[in-house]
Protein backbone atom coordinates (compact mmCIF):
# COMPACT_ATOMS: atom_id res chain seq x y z
CA UNK A 1 0.00 0.00 0.00
CA UNK A 2 1.31 3.47 -0.65
CA UNK A 3 -0.95 6.38 0.97
CA UNK A 4 0.08 9.64 -0.96
CA UNK A 5 -3.04 11.52 0.43
CA UNK A 6 -2.44 15.65 0.61
CA UNK A 7 1.00 15.22 -0.21
CA UNK A 8 0.37 18.40 -2.32
CA UNK A 9 2.44 16.47 -5.05
CA UNK A 10 0.96 18.27 -8.05
CA UNK A 11 1.85 15.75 -9.93
CA UNK A 12 3.23 11.73 -9.76
CA UNK A 13 6.63 11.30 -8.52
CA UNK A 14 8.82 8.98 -10.69
CA UNK A 15 9.14 6.66 -7.75
CA UNK A 16 5.48 5.38 -7.89
CA UNK A 17 6.18 3.58 -11.05
CA UNK A 18 8.79 1.06 -9.47
CA UNK A 19 6.24 0.01 -7.11
CA UNK A 20 4.84 -2.70 -9.72
CA UNK A 21 3.57 -4.75 -6.41
CA UNK A 22 1.12 -1.88 -5.39
CA UNK A 23 -2.59 -3.03 -4.41
CA UNK A 24 -3.59 0.08 -2.92
CA UNK A 25 -2.70 3.09 -4.24
CA UNK A 26 -3.74 6.67 -2.47
CA UNK A 27 -3.57 10.03 -4.35
CA UNK A 28 -6.59 11.81 -3.44
CA UNK A 29 -6.33 15.65 -3.12
CA UNK A 30 -2.77 16.53 -4.27
CA UNK A 31 -3.43 19.28 -7.13
CA UNK A 32 -3.02 16.34 -10.00
CA UNK A 33 -4.11 17.59 -13.13
CA UNK A 34 -2.89 14.65 -15.38
CA UNK A 35 -2.46 11.01 -14.76
CA UNK A 36 0.20 9.41 -17.30
CA UNK A 37 -0.50 6.56 -19.28
CA UNK A 38 1.81 4.73 -17.71
CA UNK A 39 -0.83 3.86 -14.64
CA UNK A 40 -1.89 1.29 -16.87
CA UNK A 41 0.97 -1.34 -15.63
CA UNK A 42 0.69 -1.50 -12.05
CA UNK A 43 -1.12 -4.29 -12.46
CA UNK A 44 -1.27 -5.51 -9.29
CA UNK A 45 -4.11 -2.98 -8.01
CA UNK A 46 -6.89 -2.97 -6.13
CA UNK A 47 -7.93 -0.19 -5.25
CA UNK A 48 -7.33 3.39 -6.68
CA UNK A 49 -7.75 6.94 -5.53
CA UNK A 50 -7.52 9.35 -7.39
CA UNK A 51 -10.57 11.47 -6.05
CA UNK A 52 -10.16 15.61 -4.89
CA UNK A 53 -7.74 16.52 -7.69
CA UNK A 54 -7.72 18.67 -11.12
CA UNK A 55 -7.68 15.94 -13.83
CA UNK A 56 -9.13 16.99 -16.92
CA UNK A 57 -9.28 13.56 -18.09
CA UNK A 58 -7.95 10.14 -17.66
CA UNK A 59 -6.03 7.80 -20.34
CA UNK A 60 -7.40 4.83 -21.76
CA UNK A 61 -4.58 2.98 -20.14
CA UNK A 62 -7.05 2.89 -16.76
CA UNK A 63 -9.20 0.54 -18.49
CA UNK A 64 -5.63 -2.09 -18.39
CA UNK A 65 -5.75 -2.13 -14.64
CA UNK A 66 -8.57 -5.06 -15.12
CA UNK A 67 -7.08 -6.10 -11.25
CA UNK A 68 -8.72 -3.68 -9.80
CA UNK A 69 -11.34 -5.36 -7.88
CA UNK A 70 -12.15 -3.30 -4.89
CA UNK A 71 -12.33 0.86 -5.19
CA UNK A 72 -11.89 3.25 -7.58
CA UNK A 73 -12.47 6.98 -6.90
CA UNK A 74 -12.18 9.43 -9.71
CA UNK A 75 -14.54 12.07 -7.93
CA UNK A 76 -14.31 15.45 -7.34
CA UNK A 77 -12.01 16.75 -10.36
CA UNK A 78 -12.52 17.88 -14.16
CA UNK A 79 -13.92 15.19 -16.06
CA UNK A 80 -15.82 15.83 -18.65
CA UNK A 81 -15.41 12.48 -20.08
CA UNK A 82 -14.73 9.01 -18.76
CA UNK A 83 -12.74 6.45 -21.67
CA UNK A 84 -15.02 3.67 -22.83
CA UNK A 85 -12.02 1.30 -21.63
CA UNK A 86 -13.49 1.44 -18.26
CA UNK A 87 -15.81 -1.46 -19.48
CA UNK A 88 -12.56 -3.38 -18.86
CA UNK A 89 -12.69 -3.28 -15.27
CA UNK A 90 -14.90 -6.57 -14.78
CA UNK A 91 -13.64 -6.96 -11.62
CA UNK A 92 -15.11 -3.72 -9.69
CA UNK A 93 -16.72 -3.91 -7.25
CA UNK A 94 -17.07 0.49 -6.58
CA UNK A 95 -17.14 3.76 -8.65
CA UNK A 96 -17.32 7.03 -7.52
CA UNK A 97 -17.24 9.36 -10.33
CA UNK A 98 -18.92 12.07 -8.84
CA UNK A 99 -18.39 15.86 -8.56
CA UNK A 100 -17.25 16.24 -11.93
CA UNK A 101 -18.43 17.47 -15.34
CA UNK A 102 -19.45 14.26 -17.18
CA UNK A 103 -22.48 15.02 -19.44
CA UNK A 104 -22.21 11.07 -20.19
CA UNK A 105 -20.83 7.68 -18.97
CA UNK A 106 -19.46 5.22 -21.23
CA UNK A 107 -21.55 2.99 -22.86
CA UNK A 108 -19.43 0.00 -22.18
CA UNK A 109 -20.47 0.28 -18.19
CA UNK A 110 -22.91 -2.01 -18.83
CA UNK A 111 -19.01 -4.62 -18.91
CA UNK A 112 -18.50 -3.51 -15.43
CA UNK A 113 -20.26 -6.61 -13.93
CA UNK A 114 -19.04 -6.80 -10.79
CA UNK A 115 -20.25 -3.47 -9.53
CA UNK A 116 -22.12 -3.22 -6.36
CA UNK A 117 -21.83 0.40 -5.79
CA UNK A 118 -22.23 3.45 -8.39
CA UNK A 119 -21.87 6.73 -7.33
CA UNK A 120 -22.08 9.73 -10.65
CA UNK A 121 -23.57 12.72 -8.51
CA UNK A 122 -23.25 16.29 -9.33
CA UNK A 123 -22.48 15.77 -12.98
CA UNK A 124 -24.50 16.98 -15.90
CA UNK A 125 -26.12 13.80 -16.70
CA UNK A 126 -29.17 13.97 -19.12
CA UNK A 127 -29.30 10.21 -19.53
CA UNK A 128 -28.06 6.91 -18.66
CA UNK A 129 -26.28 4.72 -21.46
CA UNK A 130 -28.82 1.65 -22.31
CA UNK A 131 -25.98 -0.53 -21.25
CA UNK A 132 -26.65 0.20 -17.74
CA UNK A 133 -29.10 -2.42 -17.01
CA UNK A 134 -26.24 -5.03 -17.93
CA UNK A 135 -25.08 -4.15 -13.96
CA UNK A 136 -27.08 -7.21 -12.47
CA UNK A 137 -25.08 -6.85 -9.05
CA UNK A 138 -25.62 -3.12 -8.46
CA UNK A 139 -27.34 -2.31 -5.17
CA UNK A 140 -26.77 1.42 -5.03
CA UNK A 141 -27.05 3.78 -7.60
CA UNK A 142 -26.53 7.58 -6.77
CA UNK A 143 -27.19 9.77 -9.40
CA UNK A 144 -28.43 13.10 -7.71
CA UNK A 145 -27.74 17.06 -8.70
CA UNK A 146 -27.91 16.16 -12.51
CA UNK A 147 -30.44 16.74 -15.06
CA UNK A 148 -32.02 13.37 -16.46
CA UNK A 149 -34.97 13.42 -17.44
CA UNK A 150 -35.58 10.12 -17.97
CA UNK A 151 -34.48 6.39 -17.52
CA UNK A 152 -33.78 3.41 -20.00
CA UNK A 153 -35.86 0.62 -20.14
CA UNK A 154 -32.84 -1.66 -19.70
CA UNK A 155 -32.61 -0.84 -15.76
CA UNK A 156 -35.37 -3.26 -15.54
CA UNK A 157 -32.32 -6.00 -15.21
CA UNK A 158 -30.83 -4.25 -11.90
CA UNK A 159 -32.18 -6.93 -10.06
CA UNK A 160 -30.37 -6.41 -7.12
CA UNK A 161 -30.96 -2.48 -6.79
CA UNK A 162 -31.57 -1.37 -3.12
CA UNK A 163 -31.15 2.04 -3.42
CA UNK A 164 -31.61 4.51 -6.38
CA UNK A 165 -30.89 8.34 -5.06
CA UNK A 166 -32.22 10.51 -8.33
CA UNK A 167 -32.44 13.66 -6.04
CA UNK A 168 -32.58 17.44 -7.44
CA UNK A 169 -32.90 15.88 -11.02
CA UNK A 170 -35.56 16.55 -13.85
CA UNK A 171 -38.07 13.77 -14.19
CA UNK A 172 -41.48 14.94 -15.21
CA UNK A 173 -42.85 11.05 -13.92
CA UNK A 174 -41.70 8.26 -11.99
CA UNK A 175 -40.40 6.20 -15.08
CA UNK A 176 -42.08 3.07 -15.30
CA UNK A 177 -38.99 0.74 -14.94
CA UNK A 178 -38.92 1.52 -11.39
CA UNK A 179 -42.05 -1.09 -11.42
CA UNK A 180 -39.52 -3.76 -12.84
CA UNK A 181 -37.38 -3.67 -9.34
CA UNK A 182 -38.27 -6.50 -7.19
CA UNK A 183 -35.43 -5.40 -4.52
CA UNK A 184 -35.84 -1.60 -4.42
CA UNK A 185 -36.22 -0.56 -0.56
CA UNK A 186 -35.51 3.05 -1.14
CA UNK A 187 -36.08 5.40 -3.85
CA UNK A 188 -35.26 9.13 -3.43
CA UNK A 189 -36.93 11.70 -5.82
CA UNK A 190 -36.72 14.69 -3.85
CA UNK A 191 -36.32 18.08 -6.02
CA UNK A 192 -37.86 16.72 -9.30
CA UNK A 193 -40.71 17.85 -11.52
CA UNK A 194 -43.18 14.59 -10.57
CA UNK A 195 -46.48 16.00 -10.99
CA UNK A 196 -48.38 12.68 -10.46
CA UNK A 197 -47.93 9.33 -9.13
CA UNK A 198 -48.14 5.75 -11.20
CA UNK A 199 -50.90 3.43 -9.74
CA UNK A 200 -48.41 0.69 -9.69
CA UNK A 201 -46.13 1.94 -6.32
CA UNK A 202 -47.94 -0.33 -4.25
CA UNK A 203 -46.58 -3.26 -6.50
CA UNK A 204 -43.02 -2.59 -5.40
CA UNK A 205 -42.90 -5.53 -3.15
CA UNK A 206 -39.72 -4.67 -1.13
CA UNK A 207 -40.21 -1.03 -1.40
CA UNK A 208 -39.14 0.32 2.55
CA UNK A 209 -38.61 4.26 1.94
CA UNK A 210 -40.22 6.62 -0.65
CA UNK A 211 -39.16 10.30 -0.39
CA UNK A 212 -41.27 12.47 -2.50
CA UNK A 213 -40.48 16.19 -1.14
CA UNK A 214 -39.83 19.17 -3.16
CA UNK A 215 -41.76 17.89 -6.20
CA UNK A 216 -44.87 19.50 -7.35
CA UNK A 217 -47.53 16.38 -6.30
CA UNK A 218 -49.06 14.76 -3.15
CA UNK A 219 -49.69 11.32 -2.75
CA UNK A 220 -53.71 10.46 -2.71
CA UNK A 221 -54.86 9.44 1.14
CA UNK A 222 -55.50 5.97 -0.33
CA UNK A 223 -52.38 5.61 -2.16
CA UNK A 224 -50.07 6.49 1.28
CA UNK A 225 -52.35 4.47 2.92
CA UNK A 226 -51.93 1.50 0.98
CA UNK A 227 -47.98 2.43 0.84
CA UNK A 228 -48.01 2.68 4.45
CA UNK A 229 -49.58 -0.13 5.40
CA UNK A 230 -46.81 -2.49 3.61
CA UNK A 231 -44.33 -0.74 5.93
CA UNK A 232 -43.48 2.13 3.21
CA UNK A 233 -42.90 5.34 5.14
CA UNK A 234 -43.86 8.11 2.53
CA UNK A 235 -42.14 11.44 2.43
CA UNK A 236 -43.58 14.65 0.90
Amino acid sequence: MLNLWRHRLGELPEFVWARGELEVLILADNGLTELPDRIGRLSRLGTLDLGHNRLASVPDELGDLVGLGDFLYLHDNELSVLPESLGNLTRLRYLNVGENALTALPGTIGRMAGLVELRAQHNRLTALPEGIGGLRRLRELWLRGNVIEALPSSMAGLCELRHLDLRENALPELPAVLASLPRLRHLDVRGNHVTRLPDWLPALPALEKLDLRWNPCEPSAELRDELERRGCVVLF
